[in-house]
């Protein structure tokens, strides 16, 4: 039986190498085989569904597997029951923690989910235990868009609270008159599957749609009739404001008092997306001052909110209970999709929809671990310098070694910049598996390039170079000759390093933060910034200043163990001899 060696997720995404050969770390290589046996009649596996599916995804998973449907399962009976089990398929109701991975004593081969969050499924557990996470991303978009358009068109009439009104025995027509949609500007904040059939149909009622996503291509915007803007112009020039983001770190609380006081007074929201990010409290008192004039909202911070939850109640919001993919042509695509996933793992296959345990090599992994390392935070870098509505969609990926081409495997380098590009402002967890088809689906072309160097093919790679073209920069200093965005890095003794911005040459770690300067070159610039750093307790752990001409103009990159508050920050700026600067999170 041929076998294919498949690292874990987490040992490729941290920052340490485990090289101990103990018994734990050993299980955690994952044995992928051509075919699957154990549990059930004529050695057909047993797939467990713990939440309703479609029937025509059941009726998929009966002609491969023995299906077990049995809900509303405790944990404690789940635990007693997936040991027999290979795979297991939930909705969003059922944890899939790591005491369920321990209980299946290693026989548990694939865990789908029924949609496409999988905040409730354990993805460092699932992959220590040698376990495929799959989802079902696409089949509910139109289902999402059009309950973000009826959200939309009932907010803008009144729609909600005129009904109870009516049934409460009342006849207040006046007090429901409501705005017309035609002639006034959407701002769609997140142009993804959902946010642009949203915008389809919002064109359709006569709207003028505008889009914030650094990752929208400007082609498919346009061929859709939308304008392309940055988050600053979508949010301030909007009559009514769409959200279709993935809840990240970055975008936690993106609407908040700030945000909100830099609207259009008498704004109107609409939310089908992750309700972390609005900050509820500060809409709340975006609607008691008027900033805000309506709300309507399919999704909460907590689901489901409490009895008394006072912005579920404020009588300019409607409120629907998460019904986003609630159609039934959504939940059979969602079926069918989910079905075909963990039928394909079971079989051997690795599906677009993976969500983690990428396949390579482990020789290939222990050579290159400290390049992915620095492909993946070089990707973040460079997307922070972007600014302007193009979007990102040309990034050019440059590998210079001494190795000939058919001797170095860039497939997981590659993965890890489009994973840096990407991930922070995604939901998708990105890997060897998924991340092409990640980038296609939001318009990112990554192109690679080899140069070949004169010298010993002892180590992989020289370096990496990382450009994005066709955009803003909010460095300028680190664009090109050509006028890209370009940052490049090697490995030193170990360790990713930052080595040259645009045409600048620095030398910085790239294991904290990093704040950009371009300054005059002058004698003590190196020491009024580092003093400013010092006063506020941020710790420095490189510096380094690039030149082109001495007594011109130079880059300073500092690395910094702790983020600078805006006040440490402007303080830097603040310092005359300081042209430009930005802070870049690692």
């Amino acid at each position: 039986m041929s076998t294919t060696t498949l690292l874990n997720l987490s040992s490729i995404f941290s920052s340490r190498l485990v090289t101990t050969p103990s018994f734990r770390q050993r299980r955690r290589i994952i044995l992928v085989t051509t075919s699957c046996t154990g549990g059930g009649g004529g050695g057909k596996p047993t797939i467990l569904v713990t939440e309703k599916l479609g029937q025509a995804g059941i009726d998929l998973l009966k002609k491969y597997a023995n299906v077990d449907c049995s809900y509303d399962l405790s944990l404690e009976e789940i635990c007693t029951k997936i040991s027999l089990c290979d795979a297991l398929i939930v909705r969003s109701g059922t944890k899939v923690g790591r005491d369920v991975f321990e209980s299946s004593r290693g026989r548990l081969k694939v865990v789908g989910r029924a949609g496409v969050g999988i905040d409730n499924v354990d993805l460092a557990a699932a992959t220590e235990y040698g376990c495929l996470v799959v989802n079902a991303p696409t089949a509910n978009t139109v289902a999402a868009a059009e309950h973000g358009i009826a959200l939309l068109t009932a907010m803008a009439r009144n729609v909600a609270q005129a009904d109870a009104s009516i049934k409460a025995g009342k006849w207040t027509r006046n007090k429901y008159i409501g705005v017309s949609l035609v002639g006034k500007t959407l701002a769609i904040l997140g142009f993804g599957k959902v946010g642009s059939e949203v915008a389809r149909r919002a064109r359709g009622l006569g709207m003028h749609v505008i889009t914030h996503d650094p990752y929208a291509p400007a082609d498919r915007a346009r061929a859709i009739g939308v304008e392309l803007v940055s988050f600053e112009v979508a949010i301030s020039t909007a009559d009514f404001i769409s959200l279709h983001l993935p809840l990240t770190a970055a975008t936690s609380k993106l609407l908040n008092d700030e945000t909100f006081a830099r609207m259009k007074k008498g704004v109107r929201i609409v939310n089908v997306a992750r309700g972390g990010v609005i900050d509820e409290e500060a809409l709340l008192r975006a609607l008691d001052s008027g900033i805000v004039a309506q709300a309507a909202l399919d999704v909460f911070t907590v689901e489901p909110p409490v009895k008394d939850n006072k912005l579920v109640l404020h009588e300019s919001v409607t409120a629907t209970p998460h019904l986003g993919a609630s159609t039934m042509e959504a939940q059979e695509g969602v079926a069918i999709e989910v079905a075909e996933a963990v039928i394909g793992a079971l079989r051997g296959e690795l599906a677009a929809t993976a969500v983690n345990a990428p396949m390579v090599p482990l020789e290939v992994l222990r050579e290159l671990k400290p390049y992915v390392v620095l492909a993946e935070k070089l990707g973040r870098l460079a997307v922070q310098l972007v600014t302007g509505g193009s979007g990102v969609n040309a990034v050019k990926v440059t590998y210079a070694s001494s190795r000939a081409p058919d001797d170095l495997d860039t497939r997981l380098l590659r993965a890890m910049v489009i994973k840096g590009l990407i991930e922070p402002i995604s939901s998708v967890f990105i890997n060897l598996v998924n991340s092409d088809y990640v980038a296609k689906q939001r318009g990112v072309k990554i192109s690679e390039e080899r140069m070949v160097l004169d010298g010993s093919p002892e180590n992989p790679i020289e370096y990496i170079t990382v450009r994005i073209a066709n955009v803003e920069s909010r460095f300028a200093s680190a664009l090109s000759e050509s006028g890209e965005i370009k940052v490049e890095g090697r490995v030193k003794q170990g360790v990713p390093s930052l080595t040259k911005v645009g045409l600048f040459g620095v030398d910085v770690s790239l294991e904290g933060s990093v704040i950009l300067c371009r300054q005059v070159d002058q004698p003590g610039m190196i020491g009024r910034v580092a003093s400013i750093l010092g006063d506020e307790n941020v710790n420095v752990s490189f510096m380094s200043v690039g030149r082109i001409v001495p007594g011109k103009q130079a880059v300073m990159a500092i690395g910094v163990d702790e983020q600078p508050t805006k006040e440490t920050l402007k303080k830097i700026g603040d310092i005359s001899a300081i042209e430009e600067f930005v802070f870049l999170k690692l």
